[in-house]
């Protein structure tokens, strides 16, 4: 039978209050003066994720139901005004936070409703890492048709830049017509600059059977400004210029040229469980007279319980000068379940 004197008894309970505090090292007040004490995880599009001890799965909670924060963590915050700070936060009485740079010499005190974006700096590789697959399929008993979608997105983000990837695929058969292929793919990297701005090269590939593009290779260098960008939405625009490489299924001849870019985007994310992503871009060209593309996306995301969601979207492709043989446009319309982390 064991046996604990009494300064035995308050040093493990001493031991026992360190531990915990060691391992629970950040804290949150909300409105309802509700606390939750664990780890930050990160804050982004308006919603906070903390994991505790006492539940198995993380909280997410509403980045401006938050009153106070408390924490030992080094953190990359995101501010309205386009401002990247890596440092520590200190909540003050007055429901403001105090930003200090990592090197203890300059503070900066901000709203909570001013904050866009937190990443803890002490977390590996995955934390900074975003991930996302979803597959669709049906099946129609008329000409025994079958179809198959599959979309992935990873991105992952840095103090100063983030590098995005995304893919789409479509494969479409029936009986007595052609099969209908589509895939398209882009790796997108932002360096991001003073103020909101922002410079993006970008290398897209699309492939699809209804314009007989066997394969267009697309390089560009753009850059960029978020016009709007708080803890509802963000609205942004896009300049540049791209070479444009184009290979077809047809006898038709490779064909190159150089364009311009005009471009905007809207991520609306404040709405519950409802996220909406539209993005118009305008290809002028500048070697070929008269012709112009556009490439228009809009997404209706909808968040299930457990990382899961069902996605909506469509994806529009247009060519004013296409090659003999082919249509102008080409659109692919999805309806997904998938599962991000």
């Amino acid at each position: 039978m064991f046996s604990f004197s009494k300064p035995g008894i308050s040093l493990l309970l001493l031991l026992i209050t360190c531990t915990t505090a060691l391992a629970q090292q950040d804290s949150l007040l909300l409105d309802s003066n509700t606390t939750i004490v664990g780890e930050i995880k990160s804050m982004k599009r308006g919603v906070l994720t903390i994991e505790t001890n006492y539940s198995d799965s993380d909280f997410n909670i509403e980045w401006l139901e938050t009153k106070k924060i408390y924490t030992q963590s080094v953190f990359l915050a995101s501010l309205v005004d386009g401002s990247r700070i890596v440092g520590t936060l200190r909540s003050n009485e007055n429901n403001s936070i105090t930003i200090t740079n990592r090197e203890g010499v300059d503070e900066r005190e901000v709203l909570i409703s001013e904050i866009v974006y937190l990443q803890p700096l002490n977390e590996g590789f995955w934390s900074r890492l975003d991930a996302a697959i979803d597959f669709g399929i049906s099946f129609t008993k008329a000409n025994n048709l079958k179809q198959f979608t599959m979309g992935t997105n990873l991105k992952y983000t840095e103090d100063k830049w983030s590098a995005l990837i995304n893919a789409n695929m479509l494969r479409s058969t029936q009986d007595n017509a052609e099969d209908i292929r589509r895939e398209d793919a882009a790796f997108i990297f932002n360096y991001f600059l003073p103020k909101d701005w922002y410079l993006t090269p970008r290398v897209s590939i699309l492939s699809n059977t209804e314009q007989l593009l066997d394969l267009r290779t697309v390089v560009s260098l753009g850059v960029g400004k978020y016009i709007v960008n708080n803890n509802n939405m963000y609205w942004g625009v896009l300049t540049g210029l791209s070479y444009n490489n184009e290979q077809f299924s047809s006898d038709a001849e490779s064909r190159s040229s150089i364009e311009g870019i005009l471009g905007t985007e809207l991520n609306m994310f404040d709405a519950k469980d409802l996220s909406i992503i539209t993005a118009l871009t305008a290809y002028p060209s500048l070697s070929e007279g008269g012709r112009w593309r556009v490439d228009w996306n809009f997404d209706l995301k909808y968040d299930l319980p457990l990382d899961f969601y069902v996605k909506t979207g469509i994806t529009l492709n247009y060519d004013n000068q296409p090659v003999a043989d082919a249509s102008d446009s080409d659109y692919f319309w999805k309806l997904a379940f998938g599962w991000e982390w």
